[in-house]
């Protein structure tokens, strides 16, 4: 695929909305191609099932077709060993794109998630990396409205750390996108409320989440990075920090959910037995929704399994509140 020769989003947009772009994108695709065809007939019949908390709830998807992704090798040695499924070159043959400036493509993901589903690539062949590449997320966010984008670290749901992509899907799928407008009003400490962005900590979400929202581009990737900055000299030993993001631009702003890690897998994906869970939390999940691509495993996940499995591969409450008490203090509060 020559990024070249194909049609630009941007010159796209001047005649339609993202949403019917994208939607037009996606059923030519299923039209020709039957690897992704059948997967998508496939969440016809994916089941959900979802656990109530106060204020807040999780869902629970069994997506068999998505086995591939919880189980993936992202070893170094697994790495070398196989062909960059992300590189355009490497593509199959009936895989179409719409490019995204001179850097990234949209492509259609071919094992969704969701409705809409689209993997989007760096065309160059490059680790992932998310600071580096946050002002080329925002402007997609904004590009793509009706649409929401999200980013897997390298140790944290990525099944291809070797390759810059972020990913992107069918606006509020997750339910942290309906829950953050009301709790941010319950249970959030608001690290800075300037006239320009705003920046919020949620301790009690059972994972731990960093929520910035603002209409400035700039003043989202200099408060985004305070944060990156801080939690990465928190955990130096990481090439980068442990993080997941989910990002939309909705009604004239940018909202960041940014959920800092200490662990890539939970012990449940190891165990043996009745003791397995072969769940590998990503975006989505911490988005609120589960992925067991396994019917045993969807069946017998309880809502226990979902706070010990958000405890072990969250940060501490200490480390939590240790960098919120730092990017408050370099953010600061306009009271």
């Amino acid at each position: 695929m020559n990024v070249n020769s194909i049609d630009k989003l941007e010159d796209l947009l001047k005649e339609k909305s993202s949403t019917q772009i994208l939607g037009d994108f996606l059923n030519d695709q299923l039209k020709n191609w039957p690897l992704a065809t059948g997967n998508y007939k496939g969440l016809e019949k994916v089941e959900e099932k979802e656990f109530q908390f106060e204020n807040f709830k999780i869902k629970v998807q069994f997506n068999p077709e998505r086995i591939r992704s919880s189980v993936a090798k992202v070893d170094s040695k697994s790495i070398e060993n196989r062909a960059c499924f992300l590189c355009l070159d490497k593509l199959p043959a009936e895989q179409a794109g719409i490019a995204h400036g001179n850097d990234f493509v949209i492509l259609v993901n071919p094992f969704p998630i969701i409705p809409q589903h689209f993997t989007i690539p760096k065309v160059d062949h490059i680790d992932q990396s998310f600071l580096a590449n946050l002002e080329g997320m925002l402007s997609l966010c904004k590009s793509m409205i009706g649409y929401t984008l999200f980013y897997n670290g390298p140790k944290c749901g990525a099944s291809a750390p070797d390759h810059m992509h972020f990913q992107a899907g069918t606006k509020n799928f997750m339910p942290v996108e309906t829950e953050y407008a009301v709790l941010k009003n319950l249970q959030s400490e608001l690290l800075s409320d300037s006239k320009k962005v705003e920046v919020r900590a949620f301790p009690n979400y059972l994972r731990k989440m960093i929520s910035i929202e603002s209409e400035s581009k700039n003043e989202m990737i200099n408060a985004v990075s305070v944060f990156y900055q801080t939690f990465s000299e928190m955990q130096a030993e990481e090439k980068e920090p442990m993080l997941n993001a989910i990002c939309s631009f909705v009604d004239g702003k940018y909202i960041m959910h940014l959920f800092p890690r200490k662990l890539h897998r939970p012990s449940q994906f190891f165990a043996e037995g009745d003791q397995q869970l072969l769940i590998s939390p990503a975006s989505v999940d911490f988005g609120g929704v589960f992925i067991t691509p396994r019917r045993e495993d969807f069946e017998k996940i309880t809502s226990s399994d979902v706070v010990d499995i958000f405890k072990q591969v969250s940060v501490d409450e200490v480390f939590f509140a240790t960098v919120c008490k730092k990017v408050k203090a370099q953010l600061g509060l306009s009271l």
